[in-house]
């Protein structure tokens, strides 16, 4: 199950859009039965955020917050939180040509797949982001 919090305003039809791809993508994934809440926030929330957590100080497009220990093999019902910033993704969306709501599932996906335990501390590591990044918007 997905959920949608918006702190700040999305596009009319974003959040359904997003509910219906995320989980047709968790069911893929075979998580589909796992819960995940995407909130839709601002640049000075996910700023916050990177610094209370990361410690950086500066805005970011998207930050997962698991509710386990990603490789425990243990996973609760609820995967964690992907926090969204609509500002970043705008511009990102406008640098590269697509729709916001494009954008917005683009990151989405890459959020996912944090919760799920891959990172990209390595060049070959973003193989999985971009398969499933791009996977998201076919659904």
């Amino acid at each position: 199950m997905v959920t949608v919090v918006a702190n700040k305003k999305p596009p009319r039809g974003l959040r359904p859009r997003l509910r219906r791809a995320l989980g047709r993508l968790m069911e893929e994934l075979g998580v589909g039965d796992k819960g995940v809440t995407v909130v839709l926030s601002g640049d000075r929330r996910l700023r916050a955020l990177k610094r209370a957590w990361w410690g950086e100080d500066e805005a970011t497009d998207v930050l997962s917050f698991p509710h386990y220990e990603p490789g425990d093999p243990f996973i609760p019902p609820h995967l964690g939180d992907i926090w969204i910033s609509l500002d970043t993704a705008k511009r990102q969306a406008e640098a590269r040509g697509a729709s916001l709501e494009e954008e917005v599932l683009v990151l989405a996906a890459h959020g996912l797949w944090h919760l799920l335990g891959h990172d990209h501390q390595k060049e070959e590591d973003w193989a999985g982001f971009h398969r499933v990044q791009e996977r998201i918007l076919d659904l």
